[in-house]
């Protein structure tokens, strides 16, 4: 498992035109902390930080930030490209606390 921290909700937005498509962009971020481990399995002292896109809602045209909170990945973060290779776009889901 994957864990995510989110610390704080605010987003950066990025708009513009695509160099080779030429149509116009409008995307979200919003930067989170991901607890990596090494390739020896070994869990990094440190979570690391990097942006995640958000999704938009089809009706609306708005995205949500994720709130202030520990989250995992949703199992459709990972899928495959047309050629059969793996991509990921991070999709989040809280994580349940234990009792």
């Amino acid at each position: 498992m994957i864990k995510v921290t989110v610390l704080e909700a605010p987003i950066r937005n990025m708009k513009g035109t695509g160099k080779t498509s030429g149509k116009p962009y409008d995307l979200d971020f919003q930067t989170v902390w991901l607890h990596t481990v090494g390739a020896d399995g070994t869990p990094s002292p440190f979570p690391e930080k990097t942006e995640i896109i958000l999704d938009r809602d089809a009706a609306t045209g708005r995205t949500t930030p994720y709130t202030p909170g520990e989250y995992t990945l949703h199992p459709s973060s990972i899928r495959l490209d047309p050629r059969g290779n793996p991509e990921v776009a991070l999709r989040l889901v809280p994580l349940k606390k234990s009792a």
